[in-house]
């Protein structure tokens, strides 16, 4: 008898993702939010390209960022998260595969994320 269910695997792989992307769209609001507060009377020069800020692109940046409340920092977070969602779910499809001993199907995953963590370190995403 199983005691973990393809029915408790698809149940939890779907509470994964409808959690990740509610909590990334709601980081993602706050930080704008925030960002209008503070840059919304600002007016932009558009003949100017600025570029990236340095404090959102490193983790401890975003995170020093949050801690002083920048909305771009805030906003950088949850589109990571957005990012990180999709792979969580299948680190979980892994997981679930190895609880009903599924091999070629936990093979796939984790050959799925290889190529996906690979692909992030590489920088050759496509």
């Amino acid at each position: 008898m199983k005691i973990f269910k393809d029915k408790d695997m698809q149940l939890l792989l779907s509470h994964v993702l409808r959690a990740g992307t509610i909590i990334s769209v709601t980081i993602v609001f706050i930080g704008g939010v925030f960002f209008i507060y503070r840059h919304g009377q600002s007016i932009s020069d558009y003949h100017k390209w600025n570029g990236i800020p340095n404090f959102i692109r490193t983790t401890s940046g975003i995170f020093h960022g949050i801690w002083a409340l920048k909305g771009q920092a805030m906003i950088q977070l949850g589109i990571v998260m957005l990012i990180a969602t999709p792979i969580l779910r299948v680190i979980f499809s892994a997981i679930g595969f190895v609880l009903e001993k599924d091999y070629m199907y936990l093979g796939i995953s984790l050959l799925v994320l290889g190529i996906i963590f690979f692909s992030m370190m590489s920088g050759h995403a496509g």
